[in-house]
């Protein structure tokens, strides 16, 4: 009979003295084995258990490895004082050591974890500490700005959902340490989301100060570097076993990570051997099942046997084991629609031919009773469609790519209910006769008009069904402000044309028979995204008094063929 180890809360000493809460699994005598190692912020004790469907910790151990759980610094049963990510890079190597040079370890060590674990990967990956042989992020964003903390240089409000859970650990180690305990009735994640300013949280300010910091930073640059795994992929020299989903917050950084270690890796064996699976996920759902869309048992992330193919993974680059995984087609897809999982040879697909999809209507486009169409031809003597955005009633957040619970919850929610608001343009194909697969990259590029300083346009992709379900695939957001560079901001002229590009993000799915390409086209998506006060000034330090209301127009004629490009795939 297998007996594991377990040994609990060894204290394990970085380079400050600072000491870590550390766990490990293993097999009762083992000898000297390669180690997996994972380092949270989100409790080892519920970790190891919570994270088992994507990675039995404990079957790995009767596999032979030696397993690894840290609280990160400043979390739980760990010393020292937590801030997000830019810790993660020292104190990582520095474990990775402790690892390495234990006896019951040879001296061979791999990575693992989703979300902030990934970065726990990514980053001390960026020192090339020598024991260190492969990672698996999953679900890992690649810059600590873009499609991290802002998207379209607007503030993900998923950053103040998450400092708010941190806050809670924060505020127990104060108490714990005989500091006042802090008064956390005022602590509620709603209202905080729905007050103006933003910076106007004195209470999450106090526990959770970086979410001040990633306010008071709204451009790219130095500051968000350090944290940022797309840094330094130059210096990253082993390969990673890249895993997200269709509709994960991270998604945008997943396929950044792998394209981008696929292209500027620090080793030949970097940039060969990056893997990229996705899967019909969210950031939190894995099981390929959803309220308005079911994707089929063959979905879940126990379906693809996640712990088997970690555990191929690391027993190539940790135990020299011939297990096909460098043999294998690099990307796996999970195809929407006819709802197949697919191998490719590379991301984006080598074939994909970009085609565009113009907006059309007669000026009414309003609603989705409005006469808005989607269309390969392009447009001709058109008027436009126009709404008038106000951010004290913003278009409300319903599904896709959230890292949020409650009733707006995640992945493929039906948008008729939005889609029923005069501040949402719709444009719609005809019914397909025929499948039309949509895999890749999905860009928007319209020309606008504002009677505002500053405003923001969305876009978003959704598929509508024969019964009239209208499911979002993907969606993406643009600041006005920076339609010329995102580190030049330049504010609009009200009422003169400007061309914008919207980063729709990606997505894989087949239209079929019956069904239609849907586009709309809005200025808010909230709470996913922070509001725009349409005033040009700092909207972070703006409160609801000095909201102005925008009166946006989308033009679509021969001299401003506003459209969307989508990756087809024809075989």
């Amino acid at each position: 009979m297998v007996k594991l180890v377990i040994e609990k809360n060894l204290m394990v000493p970085m380079r400050d003295g600072v000491r870590l809460a550390t766990d490990i699994i293993r097999l009762d005598g083992a000898g000297p084995q390669p180690a997996l190692m994972a380092r949270t912020p989100y409790n080892k004790d519920l970790w190891l258990i919570d994270n088992l469907a994507v990675f039995d910790m404990f079957q790995a151990a009767q596999s032979g490895y030696t397993v690894i759980v840290q609280d990160t610094r400043g979390r739980f049963a760990s010393e020292g004082e937590f801030v997000p990510m830019f810790q993660e890079r020292s104190d990582g190597v520095d474990a990775i050591q402790w690892a390495a040079d234990q006896p019951w370890s040879n001296g061979l060590i791999g990575l693992f974890g989703g979300s902030y674990v990934g970065t726990t990967q990514w980053l001390p990956a960026q020192e090339q500490p020598a024991a260190l042989r492969a990672i698996a992020p999953m679900v890992t964003f690649s810059d600590l700005y873009e499609g991290m903390q802002y998207q379209g240089g607007v503030k993900l409000l998923h950053g103040l959902e998450w400092s708010w859970l941190m806050s809670f650990e924060t505020a127990r180690r104060r108490a714990a340490n005989g500091g006042s305990p802090p008064d956390l009735t005022g602590l509620d994640r709603d209202i905080i989301a729905a007050h103006l300013p933003l910076t106007d949280q004195p209470l999450l300010c106090e526990l959770a100060p970086y979410y001040h910091d990633w306010l008071t930073h709204p451009l790219p640059g130095d500051f968000w570097q350090a944290g940022s795994p797309a840094s330094a992929y130059e210096q990253i020299t082993v390969p990673a076993l890249n895993i997200g989903g269709w509709y994960d917050v991270f998604l945008w950084g997943t396929l950044q990570n792998y394209m981008g270690m696929r292209q500027r890796g620090g080793s030949e064996t970097a940039r060969r051997h990056q893997r990229l699976i996705i899967g019909p996920w969210s950031h939190m759902n894995n099981s390929g099942s959803f309220p308005e869309r079911e994707f089929g048992m063959a979905a879940s992330l126990r379906a693809v046997d996640m712990t088997g193919t970690h555990l191929r993974w690391f027993d190539h680059w940790l135990k020299g084991v011939e297990t096909g995984v460098n043999q294998e087609r690099p990307v796996t897809l999970f195809v929407m629609g006819i709802d197949q999982w697919r191998t490719e040879d590379d991301w984006p697909l080598p074939d994909t031919q970009y085609r565009q999809y113009y907006l059309h209507s007669g000026g009414q486009a309003n609603t989705l009773h409005g006469d808005g169409i989607l269309s390969p031809e392009p447009p001709g003597d058109e008027p436009p469609d126009t709404y008038l955005y106000n951010p004290l009633q913003p278009v409300p957040t319903v599904g896709g790519q959230v890292f949020m619970p409650g009733a707006n919850g995640t992945g493929p929610r039906d948008q008729r209910q939005v889609e029923e608001r005069e501040d949402v343009l719709v444009y719609s194909t005809p019914v397909l006769d025929r499948p039309i697969e949509v895999t890749g990259p999905v860009h928007l590029e319209l020309f606008v008009t504002s009677s505002a300083k500053d405003t923001d346009f969305t876009g978003k992709l959704v598929d509508v069904c024969p019964d009239g379900r209208a499911l979002i695939l993907t969606e993406g957001i643009l600041r006005a402000r920076y339609h010329q560079s995102m580190t030049e901001p330049e504010l609009l002229e009200p009422g003169t044309v400007y061309q914008l590009r919207l980063d729709l993000w990606a997505t894989s799915n087949v239209f079929l028979p019956g069904h239609r390409i849907r586009l709309e086209v809005s200025s808010s998506n909230f709470p996913r995204f922070a509001r725009n006060t349409n005033t040009g000034g700092d909207t972070a330090d703006e409160g609801a008094d000095q909201c102005v209301v925008a009166v946006n127009r989308i033009l679509h004629d021969s001299a401003h063929p506003s459209h969307l490009i989508l990756p087809i795939i024809e075989r």
